[in-house]
């Protein structure tokens, strides 16, 4: 029996000396360990995914920012041109439902993507129709535009869309509701109301920064 204690005191000896090797070789192993069990270390809540960023409709790649110029003539609306007739709450209640509809588009936005709260709004927004429009402006070389040619104009540009028909009723629809939105219209609250703007949810709070 004493034999095998000797062996078994041994063995327990080389193991420790073992470890207390690989602990030389490689110092940092316990921090190593700690920092594997840390939930800040590796992944910080807040890098990657910023729903502000790539995927922003109204970011980085901004479909109303410089681009293609924009042939006039689809967004001018021709002489004589009369808009569908039909009662007023009809067509409010049509243009409500198609300034929330994506399927207008190419690309997956809705009027009410960029212009939720009455956002994205340029202070001439305010202004009646027709009046000056600076991406008009910009793309088309137009000086002013009414409200209808507005809405065919963002169907190209914003929506990489078709413009519909002058005489469709649901361009009628979406005039008449694009007016009704302006009514309610502030310019001031335009900026604070857009859900991209200033205030990045991941910047102030990140519960992963050193704490002052």
């Amino acid at each position: 029996m004493k034999a095998v204690n000797r062996m078994l005191a041994v063995g327990a000896a080389a193991s420790l000396a073992i470890a207390g090797a690989a602990q030389a070789v490689d110092p940092g192993a316990p921090l190593q360990i700690a920092q594997a069990k840390n939930p800040c270390a590796a992944k910080n809540p807040c890098a990657a995914k910023n729903p502000c960023a790539a995927k922003n409709p109204c970011g980085a790649k901004n479909p109303c920012a410089a681009g293609a110029k924009v042939d006039r003539k689809l967004v001018t609306r021709p002489k004589g041109t009369k808009l569908a007739d039909a009662p007023r709450a009809e067509l409010l209640k049509e243009g409500e439902r198609l300034w929330k509809d994506p399927k207008l588009s190419t690309n997956g936005l809705a009027c009410q993507t960029c212009h939720v709260n009455n956002a994205a709004f340029n202070p001439t927004f305010g202004k009646p129709y027709p009046h000056p429009v600076a991406m008009a402006k910009d793309r088309a070389g137009l000086k002013q535009i009414n409200t209808d040619e507005m809405v065919q104009f963002c169907l190209i540009v914003p929506m990489l869309s078709k413009p519909l028909p002058w005489d469709s009723r649901e361009l009628a629809a979406l005039t008449a509701y694009t007016r009704e939105v302006q009514k309610t219209f502030k310019p001031g609250a335009a900026a604070t109301a857009n859900p991209c703007a200033a205030k990045n949810p991941c910047a102030a709070k990140n519960p992963c920064a050193p704490k002052k």
